[in-house]
């Protein structure tokens, strides 16, 4: 428990990577037990969710709704295990449910979006075998898909004392909730303290892509605005000053942009080329991290009329404006 006479449960997941941990949250609120994510599908993670509701005095059974702020698999992998004990509503994004239920049709779509959006980029052999990676991940990840009805809300919506924020950027389903009795605010992996969130590059339903950094950029501004004292994320420690940390994200997406501006007046001109230059070991073993990371910037920079982009045999070609 955080403090005396608190209602917020947290189950800690630690991990030897960067993540540092996988939180989900227990919160009991008016004699009703609500779950805010899902951890990860693992044994740990479930003999600590199984512990804490015994500790507190809880059963499955006692579990009114999960909520969830995204649809990533370390933060829904749990669902089907819980559902299994106990029938318990789940409640997502709309966009998030053709992720979620791993939909065939949405699961091609995307491979295809990829597909051209790593030849536009330049990508080369790299982005062939991320390809390759999709096409397999469809079959091999089939167990990850959510088998409960999962009933959709949006940002105008609120559950009991929770108000429900939209914040797309790292997911285009991401929500956040914030309960401005005790000013707690959830916000899944839009804010960690010790690491910046990707804003993942994602097509929408109509396969049209999501200018992801913008949207995050967005979301972060609007975050400054709410009134919160204490910040619970996905991973790692409880935020405190969430407007501090949010000023630094802000400031450190400027640099990167200003620096991927002195790299396309050097004479680099493709997002990979620019992925190459800036992450050296890290193209090769995070290839969608880093590409969404230089389209996102690339993106912003455009949308702020500092380059331009031509095609040329069929690459995005990207300069400074003067």
């Amino acid at each position: 428990m955080i403090a005396k006479h608190c209602t917020v449960y947290p189950i800690i997941v630690p991990t030897p990577y960067n993540l540092k941990s996988f939180n989900f949250y227990l919160v009991e609120e008016a004699g009703s037990l609500s779950l805010i994510d899902a951890g990860v599908d693992t044994v740990d993670a479930w003999e600590l969710l199984r512990q804490t509701l015994t500790k507190h005095g809880f059963a499955f059974s006692d579990l009114k709704q999960i909520l969830v702020t995204h649809n990533h698999h370390d933060h829904i992998g749990l669902i089907n295990r819980i559902c299994a004990q106990q029938a318990v509503p789940v409640y997502a994004h709309a966009e998030a449910i053709p992720r979620m239920k791993r939909d065939p049709k949405f699961l091609t779509m995307r491979i295809k979006f990829f597909e051209q959006l790593y030849r536009e980029m330049g990508c080369g052999p790299m982005g062939e075998k991320q390809i390759e990676k999709l096409k397999e991940a469809v079959h091999n990840n089939q167990h990850q898909m959510i088998r409960t009805d999962i009933l959709p809300f949006t940002g105008s919506d609120s559950i009991g004392d929770f108000q429900i924020i939209e914040t797309p950027g790292h997911a285009p389903d991401h929500v956040s909730f914030f309960d401005p009795k005790k000013k707690w605010l959830f916000v899944g992996d839009h804010l960690i303290q010790h690491i910046s969130s990707n804003a993942i590059v994602e097509p929408d339903q109509q396969g049209q892509r999501i200018l992801t950094l913008i949207q995050y950029k967005e979301s972060l501004q609007k975050c400054l605005t709410i009134d919160a004292e204490i910040i619970f994320p996905g991973h790692g420690e409880l935020i405190r000053n969430h407007q501090e940390l949010i000023h630094r994200r802000l400031t450190r997406m400027d640099q990167k942009a200003e620096k991927m501006l002195e790299l396309l007046a050097s004479g680099l001109s493709t997002a990979n080329q620019l992925a190459q230059t800036l992450y050296k070991g890290k193209y090769e073993s995070e290839f969608s991290l880093v590409m969404s990371e230089i389209i996102g910037h690339l993106d912003y920079l455009e949308a702020n009329g500092r380059i331009q982009k031509d095609q040329k045999d069929g690459v995005w070609q990207y300069s400074p404006l003067n």
